[in-house]
């Protein structure tokens, strides 16, 4: 019932979100609706998945233990990501950032005298399996927080879980997403964010390529709340300028580098684009941009963080050794975190130093198939500044952390210093950290940020 209510006042009012919330609040609703008879006392919780058949998992009955997760010698911290399916590359690098910098804190004899441990699970991308997860390192791990989760549509799904056992203190700390709901103010009270929005990310692309005067853009997008939410920041931003989308198509979650998207590249090509945004994860949009270059559509293609240029590049590189054509040409990519190779931030040696101590890779139960790691990633950096983040949080907690204390400690006010050149701070109506976007081309084979745009005018 209290669901219920909720849901029966109307969404906080959002111009980017006017057009589509109908539809977000409906798909919220329905999973709702099933976690509620899942986490009933007296229901029989079933979850279905469409990949595998899961264990049923526990009834779940009321109950307030801030102390869950704490022992005296260790602190255990939740994580459910993409391990497989085609947003694989950027869960990996979470993990290898993370772990690289919990590793180190553990050397040195961890935060007031406990080690961090980070159990993970699989999602696959797939909402239903990021639900299951949770509900499996919130009552059969009993983790003392949720950490790093990756994706818009999976973590979306998670939010009314947390909103459901609110009474509980259970966070949602620093997920990989950029997407409306877990800024809104219905969801906002149950996690913290590091990075920049979505929205932030998309709006900074066409303030840039309009600017230079390519204005007729197209969009190809995931055909999901990720994807329908850049493509609602999208149409707003032109719509500020009194522009409109050029054309716009979709491929459904989970597509991989091999199929074809020569359809998707013909219905934008015939509006004769100046540019196209990509919504997507990386196995999608390379496959997208090597379509669209064999069929000859050579305009700017810009992608936002999720398909992380490193990650795209060796699939891009793989094609041009069949065909030598150039697959890297006119590409632009925005990250919510500073160059890896912009040695003069301290964190960014910090974390260049930690890596090299500490080559962590997921555990092999979450690697299926065998995972070659870039040097260094955006992702991984983003993996690493959320686990210093927590570190310093934690530490402020005090030698006995408790859930209940964790939304206090951070909206105190406190100003955090990561080493990025800017002070972090959170509050009780702003749990958002960060608000930088960078943006970023291949030169040569190598990934260097944009810092000048007169270059791309038509």
């Amino acid at each position: 019932l209290g669901l219920a209510r909720e849901f029966k006042r109307p969404l906080p009012e959002c111009p980017v979100l006017k057009k589509h919330k109908l539809f977000s609040a409906m798909n919220t609703f329905l999973m709702s609706a099933l976690l509620l008879i899942v986490l009933s006392p007296g229901a029989a919780p079933v979850i279905a998945s469409p990949t595998a058949a899961a264990p049923t998992p526990p009834a779940v009955a009321p109950r307030v233990a801030p102390e869950l997760g704490i022992s005296d010698h260790s602190i255990l911290i939740g994580m459910s990501a993409a391990f497989t399916g085609g947003a694989r590359a950027s869960s990996m690098e979470l993990y290898r950032g993370a772990t690289a910098l919990f590793s180190e804190v553990n050397a040195a004899g961890g935060v007031n005298g406990r080690t961090l441990a980070l159990k993970a699970y699989d999602d696959g991308y797939q909402p239903d399996r990021a639900v299951r997860n949770t509900i499996q390192l919130l009552r059969t791990d009993e983790v003392f927080l949720l950490f790093s989760y990756f994706g818009t549509p999976t973590v979306e799904q998670v939010l009314p879980l947390l909103k459901k056992v609110a009474a509980e203190n259970v966070y949602l700390m620093f997920p990989y997403t950029g997407g409306d709901a877990v800024r809104s103010p219905l969801y906002a009270s149950t996690s913290f964010t590091l990075k920049a929005s979505y929205a932030q990310e998309v709006e900074g692309l066409v303030n840039a390529l309009s600017q230079v005067n390519r204005k007729r853009i197209a969009v190809f997008y995931q055909a999901d709340a990720y994807g329908r939410n850049g493509w609602a920041v999208l149409r707003h931003s032109l719509a500020l300028r009194h522009l409109k989308i050029a054309a716009e198509a979709t491929y459904q979650r989970g597509a991989d580098y091999e199929r074809s998207y020569a359809e998707q590249v013909a219905v934008i090509q015939a509006s004769q684009p100046d540019a196209v945004i990509a919504i997507g994860v990386n196995t999608a949009s390379a496959g997208f941009i090597r379509d669209a270059r064999d069929a000859g559509l050579t305009v700017p293609i810009a992608n936002i963080s999720p398909a992380a240029l490193e990650d795209m590049l060796p699939f891009l590189l793989s094609s041009h050794k069949k065909t030598g054509r150039d697959y890297t040409r006119n590409l632009i990519n925005t990250t919510t975190t500073p160059s890896v190779d912009n040695i003069a931030l301290p964190a960014v040696r910090d974390y260049r130093a930690t890596l090299a101590r500490y080559p962590s890779l997921p555990p092999i139960a979450l690697t299926v198939t065998p995972y070659t790691a870039p040097t260094y990633s955006a992702a991984s950096f983003e993996g690493y500044l959320n686990a210093r983040l927590l570190v310093e949080v934690l530490r402020r907690m005090g030698a006995q952390p408790r859930r209940d204390h964790l939304a206090a400690t951070l909206e105190s006010g406190i100003r955090y210093d990561l080493g990025t050149d800017e002070a972090i701070t959170f509050a009780p109506q702003h749990h958002q950290g960060r608000d930088v976007v960078f943006y970023n081309t291949i030169v040569d084979g190598a990934i260097r940020p944009i810092t000048d745009w007169s270059g791309w005018r038509p």
